[in-house]
């Protein structure tokens, strides 16, 4: 248990490092010393002598905002990743993969083309839960069967959900006539953080972080059901009904928030759990947190190569997440071929 635990001490400090590289690079790269004295004269009872205020603009108000926000999302998409997996004893299951991400996806545009998110922000996160539960629920129901979940079968139904509502988003994007509207396609389709500020970590901060904190209560059952498989879990005490429904509502709860705001950003809860699981093993105690930081970490980085890496021009988040997750998820695919072809 050294380990585990060094691991997860060493992730909770690369966090705040990697917020600070994240708010001090950028177009215009600003010292550390420069980015914590502005850091200090904004918190309350800090002071920090006179700090440049177009640094401190820069700092406060436009980077310091996005990038908790990726820290957000990066770990609430890895936290669901690593409690799907564990759920349905699939390395392959993740949010983008079997849907849930497009389901939320489809219901944050929902809110967007209608015009219900203008009047009411709230239903935004709320919109993109809805259809982020509905499309878990469906994909489950339909690859289990007696209570088995087999792989090929849930990556099919997955699949199938995601061209349905992926099709379905752009059915009512192209009824929109206003061009606020059709931009948000292109956001949603490929994912960003750009134009995101404190309103929108304020909107899924709370609902993001409850349902994450809900996902580790049930590390020790997932470790159980890891361990002996459903059956075996239901001789052990484990009410698996219970557990898949919660499980999926709670996954569904961190991915409709965090979709809301920062659109489809797929395979981070594909390779950061397994990246997590080689180094500090199976014990979803561990794991789930750990994940968590790490997807954090992850998605600061890659947020930072999406606004620096072509100069002038910011890259979409979500180009960049699949640019480094989708070879992931072939190499994935290869180590389970001969499990695949007996399914």
């Amino acid at each position: 248990m050294t380990r585990p635990v060094g691991v997860l001490g060493t992730l909770v400090v690369l966090v705040p490092g990697a917020v600070l590289c994240g708010v001090a690079v950028g177009s215009v790269t600003i010292p550390l010393a420069a980015v914590t004295g502005a850091l200090l004269d904004w918190m309350p009872g800090w002071t920090a002598g006179d700090p440049n205020a177009i640094e401190r603009a820069i700092v406060v108000h436009l980077r310091l905002p996005r990038v908790l926000l990726a820290a957000v999302v990066g770990g609430g998409l890895a936290i669901s990743g690593a409690a799907l997996q564990g759920l349905f004893r699939n390395p392959l299951a993740d949010p983008g993969i079997v849907g849930v991400s497009s389901g939320a996806a489809f219901g944050a545009v929902a809110a967007v083309t209608t015009g219900v998110a203008t009047e009411h922000p709230a239903s935004l996160p709320a919109l993109a839960f809805a259809g982020a539960l509905g499309a878990t629920t469906l994909i489950y129901r339909l690859s289990t069967r007696h209570g088995r979940t087999p792989l090929a079968a849930l990556l099919l139904a997955g699949l199938a959900v995601t061209a349905f509502l992926s099709a379905m988003t752009s059915f009512l994007l192209s009824l929109a006539q206003n061009v606020f509207v059709l931009r948000e396609l292109v956001f949603w389709l490929l994912g960003g953080l750009e134009g995101r500020g404190w309103s929108h970590l304020r909107l899924v901060l709370l609902p993001a972080l409850l349902g994450c904190l809900g996902l580790v209560v049930f590390a020790r059952d997932l470790n159980v059901v890891a361990a002996a498989g459903e059956e075996g879990a239901l001789s052990l005490g484990v009410s698996m009904q219970w557990l898949k429904r919660s499980m999926l509502a709670l996954t569904a709860l961190v991915t409709g928030a965090v979709v809301s705001v920062s659109g489809i950003v797929g395979f981070v809860g594909l390779l950061v759990p397994h990246a997590v699981r080689l180094v500090v093993g199976p014990d979803h105690r561990v794991v789930l947190p750990a994940s968590f930081l790490a997807g954090a970490i992850f998605l600061i980085l890659a947020d930072l190569v999406a606004r620096t890496l072509v100069p002038a021009e910011e890259l979409r988040l979500g180009v960049v997440t699949a640019a480094v997750g989708a070879p992931f998820f072939l190499v994935l695919l290869e180590r389970h071929r001969a499990r695949l072809e007996r399914l």
